[in-house]
C-alpha cells in the first residue's frame, strides 16, 4: 500500500525531497501504525513503553480522529508524522491551560533521524496550533527520555508539571511553550 504522493513528477529514493501534507482519507492507517511502531521502538527497547510503540490500528484511527494528522513523505515512503489539536482536550488535573493546543505522535522513521525532519514536523505542529487559535502548546513525554526532554527544552519548552497516563509505564514530564503571534 502506498500513500498518495504530491504529484506525478515525484522523485523517489533517498534523494527525493520530503513533502509534508495532511493525512488523507485514502491513506493507510496500517502504514501509519507501522511507522509509529518503528519510530518508538528504541524507547520500548529502553524500557519506556510509549503508547505509540504498541498501539493497535484501532488506536491509531481513534487518535487520528482527535486532531489534524500531518505526514511526511519521501517519494511514496511515509517517513514522519505528527498529530495536532487546539485547544487540546486534556483530562482533569492535567497541568496545562484549557486553551493550550497540543501535538502527539511526533514520529520520524529511524532512517530519517538526523536529517532535520523532526524539527520540521515540530514547526508544522507549532504553526498549526497557532493557526487553530492557541497561543500556547503543551506536550508530555517520559521523564526518563532525557535526550527527548532535552531536545524539546532546546526548542523553548519549559517544564510545567508531571502526569501519569494509564497506557504507559512511566511518569511523564509536561512541557509548554508560548507561541509567537503569527
Amino acid at each position: 500500500m502506498t500513500l498518495r504522493s504530491a504529484g506525478p513528477q515525484m522523485r523517489t529514493g533517498p534523494d527525493a525531497p520530503v513533502v509534508v501534507r495532511r493525512f488523507a482519507e485514502d491513506d493507510s492507517v496500517e502504514e501509519l501504525t507501522r511507522l509509529l511502531h518503528r519510530a518508538y521502538a528504541d524507547h520500548a527497547a529502553a524500557g519506556r513503553v510509549f503508547f505509540a510503540s504498541y498501539q493497535s490500528l484501532q488506536d491509531t484511527a481513534s487518535r487520528l480522529g482527535k486532531g489534524e494528522c500531518w505526514v511526511a513523505l519521501r517519494g511514496d515512503a511515509l517517513v514522519g508524522t505528527v498529530t495536532v489539536a487546539a485547544p487540546h482536550a486534556a483530562p482533569e488535573g492535567y497541568p496545562a491551560p484549557a486553551t493550550a493546543g497540543s501535538f502527539w505522535q511526533l514520529a520520524v522513521d529511524p532512517s530519517e533521524r538526523g536529517t532535520g525532519l523532526g524539527q520540521r514536523l515540530l514547526e508544522v505542529a507549532e504553526e498549526r496550533v497557532a493557526a487553530l487559535g492557541s497561543a500556547q502548546v503543551v506536550i508530555d513525554t517520559s521523564a526518563k527520555a532525557t535526550e527527548l526532554v532535552g531536545w524539546y527544552r532546546r526548542r523553548g519548552y519549559v517544564l510545567v508539571g508531571t502526569w501519569r497516563w494509564d497506557v504507559t509505564n512511566y511518569e511523564s514530564v509536561v512541557l509548554s511553550k508560548t507561541l509567537l503571534a503569527r
